[in-house]
């Protein structure tokens, strides 16, 4: 009796072992590609604006195309056209923001393309952008509102969309450095349907927004590479004399000052009515002509800091390319969609932030600038800044004419290394003073009695020749 047991056994193992290699193996045989793989998620992000919510829709072509049956997976500029009526229709039935009471907002959808994207666990596909603008009625909270939302997750049980918001003024996220998590909306098995989204964005103030304008305009300043070497190119040689047609001797402290406080406030001046008049006017400039002026302000000032093209006028010089400088400021204005109370009040913010962080990386610079007029090598370390900041604005030059090189590309990588830029000048400002200090106190170990009598010579020529005196 034993044996028949032990076979009986045996058999049951074998089949039960059959079964347990059989049923996966047809599984995975019969399972199709995107089974086999995590299907991409939909984003939705959201600009908060004073009246109204604009909202970026990126749509996984695959999955768009088996919840409405429009198929994109060829799509071109030409069938995008034709078919972006009824993709319109099918995004306006399936976006329905509504206020907390039930009330409709008007949706409506504007732009569409497709394009490539990437998420990380599921490799490369296409996508359909798609722009909208949410508008509540008359009255209604843009802060606070439930977001109906079923594009796609209606038909595709498994498709899940991420809602964030990307700009929000009035809770200070101005910068478009990343997106502020609101929810997910995804089917609910219990129940098979698609809850809405309840958005609660909080309380805004205007003192939030003006604080991340100020910041926003600091930042801008201080990596922007090209506003900041044009400024530093000028006031190279501010504590140089001319003579002839080349520079020569120095000034007196109080004569640089003066020219490097003229010079800073020129700049300032030119580019806040700039500023102020493109922004406030909503003016329609186009970028390139702007940003090639830009790069063609700095070469004339590295050019100027190797031989004087405009002496005694560098404030002059300074406050009229400072006019370009502004309106590429402007420019990051003009991409929020500001109401104009908002305007105003990022304007003075913004540009409150570019005047303060200017003003201390002028403070920064300046021992260092007074004390490099001194040295012997003046006009060595002179010569070789102004190569290298020319050989950067030739290459920006050329870069935005429509040539793509590595000078322009190096040259704005520069900017991303602010905190390196912020410790150099620190530390060049505290040797100038250590320097200068020391001199003070030894005058006769390094000729400072010298320097103070060059000095007053200058200061004499600089009074009864302005104009050579630059």
């Amino acid at each position: 009796m034993t044996q028949p047991r032990t076979w009986l056994t045996a058999a049951f193992v074998r089949l039960v072992a059959g079964i347990a290699i059989a049923v996966p193996a047809a599984l995975l045989i019969g399972a199709s590609p995107a089974a086999a793989h995590p299907m991409p998620h939909s984003v939705v992000e959201l600009d908060v604006h004073q009246t109204a919510v604009n909202a970026r829709l990126e749509l996984p072509v695959g999955e768009f195309a088996v919840a409405s049956g429009i198929d994109l997976s060829d799509a071109t500029r030409a069938t995008l056209s034709r078919r972006a009526a009824a993709i319109r229709a099918y995004l306006g039935r399936h976006i329905r923001p509504a206020t907390a009471s039930g009330t409709q907002w008007r949706v409506t959808v504007g732009a569409l393309s497709v394009s490539r994207a990437e998420q990380t666990s599921t490799g490369q596909y296409r996508e359909l952008v798609a722009e909208a603008v949410l508008t509540p009625p008359a009255g209604g909270d843009v802060r606070h509102f439930t977001f109906g939302y079923d594009v796609i997750v209606h038909q595709v049980v498994t498709h899940v969309a991420l809602v964030s918001v990307r700009q929000d003024w009035a809770a200070g996220q101005v910068d478009g450095k990343g997106t502020t998590q609101v929810g997910t909306i995804q089917i609910d098995t219990r129940t098979m349907t698609v809850p809405a989204l309840k958005v609660d964005l909080g309380d805004g103030s205007v003192w939030r927004g003006f604080l991340a304008m100020a910041e926003l305009g600091g930042d801008h300043i201080l990596t922007g590479t090209d506003h900041l070497l044009f400024l530093l190119i000028l006031l190279l040689p501010a504590p140089l004399a001319v003579r002839g047609r080349r520079w020569d001797g120095l000034v007196s402290s109080r004569t640089a000052l003066v020219r490097i406080g003229r010079i800073t406030l020129a700049f300032t001046a030119g580019h806040s009515v700039a500023l102020a008049a493109s922004a406030l006017g909503r003016l329609d400039v186009p970028a390139w002509p702007v940003e090639a002026f830009i790069a063609a302000s700095i070469l004339v000032g590295a050019v100027h800091a190797v031989r004087p093209l405009f002496p005694g006028r560098e404030a002059i010089v300074a406050g009229v390319f400072g006019l370009g400088h502004g309106l590429a400021f402007s420019f990051v204005l003009a991409e929020m969609h500001l109401s104009t109370g908002q305007l105003v009040t990022s304007l003075l913010g913004f540009n409150l932030g570019i005047e303060l962080v200017q003003l201390l990386l002028v403070c920064l610079a300046l021992p260092a600038l007074l004390l490099l007029a001194r040295l012997r090598a003046q006009p060595v370390l002179r010569l070789t800044g102004a190569a290298l900041t020319g050989t950067a604005a030739l290459g920006w030059l050329l870069d935005r004419l429509g040539w793509p090189n590595p000078v322009a590309r190096a040259a704005d990588g520069a900017g991303t290394h602010t905190t390196a830029l912020l410790a150099v000048l620190a530390g060049t400002a505290v040797t100038a003073l250590t320097w200068t200090l020391a001199a003070r106190r030894h005058p006769a170990a390094d000729g400072a009695t010298q320097l103070q009598r060059v000095e007053e010579d200058r200061d004499g020529e600089a009074a009864s020749a302005p104009a050579q005196g630059a």
